[in-house]
Formats: C-alpha cells, sequence, structure tokens
C-alpha cells in the first residue's frame, strides 16, 4: 500500500488505469543476440523496442519492482521510487512515481523506464529525452499479471524465468483452490482498504482473487452501477447489516488497524465476523500490489476461511 491516505488511495484506484501502451522506441540493424536466458535483442512489446537488453532500469511503480527482481532482473536495477520496499535489496531512492520528475530519472542515465501511470504526462517527457518507457498499469486480470511478466522477461533478457514464474503462479493457485470446502452457502467477506471504509467489489482485481477463494463480497450492491469504478465508500450500517464472515484489513500497515481496532467500533460487536473472531490482518503492500505475490495474498484468504467447517 501507500503512505497516501485511504480517500486519496481509494480514489486513485476508481480513477481506473491507463492502457498499457510502450513509448520510446529504439531501433537497431544489428543481428539480435541472445540474451543470458534465452532473450534475443532487439526485443518489442508493443511499440517499444529495446535494441539492447537495458542495464539501468528504473521502477516507478512496486509492482513492478518486485515482477523485475521475481524473474531475476534484480541486478539490471539501478533505482526505484520511494514506495518500493520489497524486496529489501531493492535500490530504493526519492523518486516518486506519484509526482514523477523527468529531470530526476534522467539523472538516473536510465536504459528503461517503467511507470505505473502517466502522471502529468510524464511518457512524453521521458520519450522528449530520448528514454525508453514501458507502462505497466495494475493488472485488471490474473492474465494482465501474467501478460505483465512475459513483457519484462521479454525487455531484459529473462523470458526463460518469467515463464517460471507464471507457471508456478498459475500451479500455486490451482493447487490453493482445487480443493476448496465445498459449502451450501458461500461465506461473505469485507475487504477494507481503509478505516474510511473504502472497498473494493468483485469486478476488481482483488475481487477476482476472493472470487477465487469462493467468498461472496457484501460491497457489491454498493456499486452495482460501475460508477465508483468498482472501490465504493461503505457506511458502518450498511456493513454491520451485510453482517460479513469474514472482514480482511488491507490498512494494518498505513492506518494501523487491526482486530482489536475493529471490535472497538460502535456497532460492530454484532457481526459476525468480530463475534467469531474472523477478522483478518492482511499485510497492505501484498494486497495493493498484483505481481508474483498475489500467490501470498491468496494463501492468506483460503487459510483464514478453511478453519470454518463446511
Amino acid at each position: 500500500m501507500t503512505r497516501r491516505t485511504p480517500r486519496l488511495f481509494a480514489a486513485a484506484l476508481a480513477a481506473g488505469v491507463l492502457l498499457l501502451g510502450g513509448c520510446a522506441e529504439k531501433t537497431s540493424n544489428d543481428t539480435p543476440a541472445a540474451g543470458a536466458s534465452g532473450g534475443a535483442f532487439p526485443a518489442s512489446v508493443g511499440d517499444l523496442t529495446l535494441a539492447e537488453r537495458p542495464e539501468k532500469i528504473v521502477s516507478l511503480s512496486p509492482t513492478s519492482t518486485e515482477m523485475l527482481f521475481a524473474i531475476g532482473a534484480g541486478k539490471q536495477v539501478t533505482a526505484v521510487d520511494d514506495q518500493s520496499n520489497y524486496p529489501a535489496d531493492a535500490p530504493k531512492s526519492d523518486l516518486s512515481g506519484y509526482q514523477p520528475n523527468a529531470e530526476a530519472i534522467a539523472a538516473k542515465s536510465p536504459d528503461l523506464v517503467l511507470l505505473a501511470n502517466d502522471t502529468n504526462k510524464i511518457v512524453s517527457q521521458l520519450v522528449a529525452l530520448k528514454i525508453p518507457v514501458l507502462l505497466t498499469p495494475a493488472a485488471t486480470t490474473l492474465d494482465d499479471t501474467y501478460r505483465q511478466l512475459t513483457d519484462l522477461g521479454t525487455l531484459t533478457g529473462h523470458q526463460a524465468e518469467a515463464g517460471a514464474v507464471v507457471r508456478k503462479m498459475t500451479d500455486d493457485i490451482t493447487a490453493l483452490t482445487k480443493d476448496l470446502p465445498k459449502r451450501a452457502e458461500k461465506l461473505t467477506y469485507y475487504h477494507e482498504l481503509g478505516p474510511e471504509l473504502y472497498t473494493a467489489t468483485s469486478k476488481t482485481f482483488i475481487g477476482t482473487i476472493y472470487a477465487l477463494a469462493g467468498l461472496e463480497n457484501i460491497a457489491d450492491p454498493a456499486d452495482a452501477d460501475g460508477k465508483s469504478g468498482g472501490y465504493p465508500q461503505l457506511s458502518q450500517e450498511v456493513i454491520v447489516k451485510a453482517d460479513p464472515d469474514f472482514i480482511f484489513l488491507a490498512d494494518t500497515k498505513c492506518c494501523q488497524q487491526s482486530a482489536d481496532t475493529v471490535k472497538a467500533r460502535s456497532g460492530w460487536a454484532g457481526i459476525t465476523a468480530v463475534k467469531n473472531n474472523q477478522i483478518v490482518a492482511l499485510d497492505d503492500d501484498i494486497a495493493s500490489r498484483w505481481g508474483p505475490r498475489v500467490v501470498d495474498l491468496l494463501r492468506a484468504i483460503v487459510d483464514a476461511t478453511a478453519k470454518v467447517p463446511a
């Protein structure tokens, strides 16, 4: 998660994501050379072509940072944004992905920049400086996550490793979901983005992960028309009336929420999740970065709900 307020975080999510689009083409007439992992250059993803394997990558997306290290391209990363705190050895800097500065980015002499969005038209600014850019917006489906991993593998010369990561993710997800308990009625849940009670519906990426675990989202009626972009703000009355079986907190780091703070909320004592101690504290970062650690998120959900007898 970010250090921004829950309202700003939810607003950013609800605003939607940009289409994946590469810019700043590089071309070469050289004969393609095999990379260390079977990659070949020139390498292209969309409109972006890299003549050579990038060795000075700047990532201004925590999710992309995690992906790069997962596929073995970590040694090619020279700087990451101030929110990229995983893995621990990522070269964190004072660069911002929310308010990117072209001059500060250029000072890192990157041969590839990864961005989650085009804030302040940063892409065109970097293109003007002849810096290759790839937009990797927040995934909306698992297929998006797999495609982004594959694309990064292509551009960094780690195609084989990227393919292996995707296969392991799909295998792990299959293993986690194949033997779910058969229930007469689905367990219901509330996923909390912040104490202001912003949440996510089944139409969001996070919602699809809960669906894989066989859960029903109490937030869906609150954004049936989609006007909140899948991220509505609920009222305490709506949550209490919906009486979810589980409460999942994705605001434990940003906002210090816990089972104790939830239990202390006025009127929440009668909620099934509270009465049965079924309040699950998630890692904010894992719950908001839809890369390789999505499997860890799904595992946390499956493990928590498996404790309820079918």
